[in-house]
């Protein structure tokens, strides 16, 4: 999944300068590898002889740099010039295409998400959709950045991509119109008088600012204190990891927040919560599905280790490792994979996910009235309530918008927050 790094899953840009061959000759310094460099070299003579037809020697070495990075895992790989400066305005939020993080999965290029409000999540794709052609070009074994490329294009062009997904009998043919896409990294509102709602769609470059700027006005609207807050992340592929850190630490007054473990020092971090600026201890759920990824999954795992958040909805992604994004002198990027991440207990995401404390399953909510039934006051010469309190046909259930009426995950959260409040006053009560 390309999550987005200058220690991309997160941001820190290691600072390592231009790779030249000199260096890597210099690092490797052992006759064996110079055996392999020799045959790499012989063949690479070999090619720009007797080849069929002239090739330019840059492609020739750019297709070298892609086949031995297609040899590591699915999100190491080579980024020419152009697709370098692609990647670096992903992070800020506008970039223009359909809308959706892909990765690849056996081989098979995989959705691992729509993102919120764009042509793909218009059009129905969905997290775990193969798309098997683009065009009429086969992905199979294709390199992410070529997908890529082939999928963005100018703002009101089409493109067709060829889906299979479980629930298909054959693939069916999505054509979709591109546009600039501008991401709202973070939304938020009132569910309910006292519970608040904040959905993170990625973590960008102002992620952090913007939730802080969101629970200001929510703490505003709610003088009475937040009775709880839904933090969503669902189909949240990630992004930078300062951020990611940044927004679990405005929940967690202190400790380890994650930890990276790689091959190089500089590989071996570890991010802790700073003292300050912590929101207040109220009732925190959290939102994940398989759409969940790299950096929304520190920040679920950082929470949940703490017992900051009850995390509820399905496992997520999956992906554990941190990509380091360093510049090549042509302007290009190398996208290498230089650690793995761990949550503050020592567990590593890579391929595993988090696991929700509470397991609830997408669904879809139907109202049904209430039928009629026979009652107390139906009855003849029934007592009547007392005039000082109010009847029952009084007593208003909060009206439920339409994005929380059809959304069962979401639901079950509020219900979650609710209990909680209500447990706490019954607790109260009884002197506990």
């Amino acid at each position: 999944m390309k999550a987005i790094k200058y220690f991309l899953l997160g941001v820190v840009c290691l600072g390592v300068a231009l790779l030249g061959l000199g260096t890597a000759v210099e690092r490797v310094n052992a006759a064996p590898a110079y055996q392999e460099l020799q045959l790499f070299t012989d063949v690479l003579t070999i090619v720009r002889r007797s080849y069929v037809e002239e090739v330019p020697f840059q492609e020739l070495i750019y297709g070298a740099i892609d086949g031995m990075l297609a040899s590591l895992d699915p999100h190491s790989g080579f980024m020419p010039p152009e697709f370098y400066k692609e990647m670096k305005v992903d992070t800020r939020g506008e970039f223009g295409g359909l809308g959706i993080e892909i990765t690849l999965r056996d081989g098979i290029l995989t959705i691992v998400t729509p993102i919120e409000d764009t042509p793909a999540d218009r059009a129905g794709l969905q997290s775990g959709d193969q798309i098997l052609k683009i065009e009429d070009q086969f992905t199979k074994d294709m390199e992410i950045m070529e997908a890529v490329r082939l999928m963005r294009g100018a703002p009101g062009t089409e493109v067709r991509i060829s889906v299979m997904r479980d629930s298909f009998e054959k693939p069916q043919v999505f054509t979709i119109k591109r546009e600039v896409i501008k991401i709202k990294s973070v939304k938020a509102k009132t569910l309910e008088d006292g519970y608040g709602y904040l959905r993170l769609t990625q973590f960008q470059e102002k992620t952090t600012r913007d939730m802080a700027n969101e629970l200001e006005a929510l703490h505003a609207a709610h003088q009475g204190g937040l009775n709880g807050l839904i933090l969503d992340m669902r189909n949240n592929p990630g992004g930078l990891l300062d951020q990611a850190v940044e927004v679990a630490d405005m929940f967690i007054d202190e400790g380890l927040i994650v930890y990276t473990e790689g091959r190089e020092e500089d590989s071996q971090m570890e991010f802790s919560a700073q003292p300050g600026g912590t929101e207040p201890d109220y009732p925190l759920v959290v939102l994940i599905n398989g759409g969940s990824a790299s950096a929304a999954e520190i920040v679920a795992g950082a929470l949940q280790d703490h017992g900051r958040a009850v995390v509820m909805g399905t496992r997520s992604f999956g992906k554990g490792s941190v990509q380091t994004i360093i510049p090549l002198s042509d302007d290009s990027g190398l996208r290498l994979t230089t650690a793995r991440y761990y949550t503050p207990n020592g567990t590593s995401i890579q391929a595993t996910g988090i696991v929700p404390d509470i397991e609830v399953l997408p669904g879809q909510v139907h109202e049904i009235k209430d039928p009629v039934h026979f009652r107390e006051r139906d009855l003849k010469n029934h007592i009547d309530q007392e005039p000082a309190r109010p009847s029952a046909e009084s007593v208003q259930t909060p009206e439920l918008d339409d994005d929380l009426r059809g959304d069962y995950q979401l639901l079950r959260a509020l219900d979650l927050l609710k209990g909680w409040q209500i447990f706490k006053g019954v607790g109260g009560n009884k002197g506990v």
